[in-house]
């Protein structure tokens, strides 16, 4: 046994400093050619992946900028990933974009600019982006002049194609001499798409509402719990198992709580009527009355109930949205939940992402499948079930669950609602869709 022993132990000897020499030869082979590959190792930022399939990241001396990013809160997320995907496919470090702080759809001249890093955090973002897509900062560049304008084509000519021909021409050659690319013309969102859901889902992860904005939100929701600990007459006993369900997911519920986003606003009005119309439908428009309808015939849902209604006050023609909800059912606004004050201090950007922040959080998320605002929320709360190990979205008592109620369900009451992670592109959630998955 003893001589069994040695012999093992010397082969395992031979074997390790066999793999010890690879290593050696392999760190100075490569350091020998730091251009290999056509890569400069110093500049890069590097994925981890499995063998055989290792991509050597994002370079970080190259660079891409697009054009301030506009419309709503949600219109620019959509279009950030976009560029974002873009100046992956270029294998440029996108730099950090404007965003637009007020909402104005034609006057561009009037539009607000604010910065990315005063809405998300930046650094964050990298982190949690590492090695898939890259921002940059303007004190990156070396060279500012050092410059190539690349023009999107516009009209029916200009098919997805010849679009994307152009990024990869403009990824090689004498195209990629330049330090940075500058995409001139339209709003990033209404570029053509070249991506699956996946890879948007992916970034949209990577955004984290800066710390101000978050605490904001969250003294939103703890308002609206609040008023269900009112209501139950049991404050210290919800609240110790309230924080045992934010930390851990536990299946335990206090009070739910409900977030519509009920879409009725002027504007809105305006746009989904038009578009009814276009797409020869009635199932894209909802009036209060038929909203509250759907939400109170919610399948298994168990009164008393908060319902918080995210809704743009001052694009508001109907001031009775608090009226025709049923016993039971405690519908809450901005005014009547006190919370206009946190609200006003910011502009309309900011306001948005603190109502999508308090959707998001919602035990039960009711919204428009025709809204961006609607679909990204749904697109993120089911992240949540696939990061859960959630198998059968669309069963009962299941975790974050969603609705549509431009849609009619079981008992009239709206569809459920998870994000088809499979598709090619992001149409459906930029345009709207009535085929929601469950």
């Amino acid at each position: 046994m003893e001589v069994l022993a040695g012999a093992l132990h010397s082969i395992t000897s031979k074997c390790m400093v066999l793999l010890v020499t690879v290593l050696i030869l392999r760190a100075l082979l490569f350091a020998s050619f730091p251009g290999f590959g056509g890569i400069e190792w110093g500049n890069l930022v590097y994925l981890r992946a499995p063998l055989l399939n290792f991509d050597f990241g994002i370079r970080q001396d190259k660079f891409l900028v697009v054009p301030q990013l506009v419309w709503g809160l949600n219109n620019q997320k959509i279009a950030f990933a976009r560029a974002c995907l873009t100046a992956r496919l270029l294998n440029r470090t996108l730099l950090m974009p404007s965003l637009s702080a007020s909402l104005f759809y034609k006057e561009i001249d009037l539009l607000q600019p604010i910065s990315f890093d005063k809405v998300f955090q930046f650094e964050k973002f990298n982190a949690l982006c590492r090695g898939f897509v890259r921002l940059g900062r303007y004190s990156d560049v070396l060279n500012r002049t050092e410059v190539l304008e690349m023009e999107k084509g516009s009209g029916r000519r200009w098919t997805v194609e010849r679009d994307l021909s152009q990024l990869k021409e403009h990824s090689e050659g004498s195209f990629d001499d330049y330090e940075i690319i500058r995409i001139i013309g339209k709003n990033p969102f209404l570029w053509h798409d070249h991506w699956p859901v996946k890879d948007y889902a992916r970034i949209f992860e990577c955004l984290d509402l800066t710390e101000e904005i978050a605490k904001e939100a969250d003294r939103v929701v703890s308002r609206i719990r609040a008023v269900g600990r009112e209501v139950t007459g049991n404050t210290e006993a919800v609240e110790v198992k309230s924080s045992i369900i934010t930390s851990d997911g536990s299946s335990f519920q206090p009070l739910p709580f409900v977030a519509v986003h009920m879409r009725i606003e002027i504007d809105w009005m305006i746009h989904c009527k038009n578009l009814e119309r276009r797409l020869n439908t009635n199932r894209i428009c909802s009036g209060k009355k038929a909203i509250v309808e759907r939400v109170r015939n919610i399948a298994g849902l168990k009164t008393p109930v908060v319902v918080y209604l995210a809704v743009a006050d001052k694009l508001l023609n109907n001031s009775s949205i608090l009226d025709g909800w049923e016993e039971g059912f405690l519908p809450f606004e901005k005014k009547k939940l006190g919370v206009v004050g946190i609200y006003k201090k910011y502009p309309y950007l900011i306001q948005s992402a603190i109502d999508y922040e308090v959707c998001l959080k919602a035990d039960i998320f009711v919204g428009n499948s025709f809204s961006t605002f609607s679909s990204l929320i749904v697109l993120e709360r089911t992240q949540k079930m696939i990061r859960m190990s959630v198998t059968n979205m669309c069963g009962e008592n299941v975790r974050w669950p969603s609705y549509a109620y431009n849609i009619p369900g079981e008992s009239n009451g709206p569809m459920r609602w998870v994000t088809n992670m499979s598709e090619s592109s992001l149409q459906a959630i930029s345009y709207g869709t009535n085929h929601i998955s469950c």
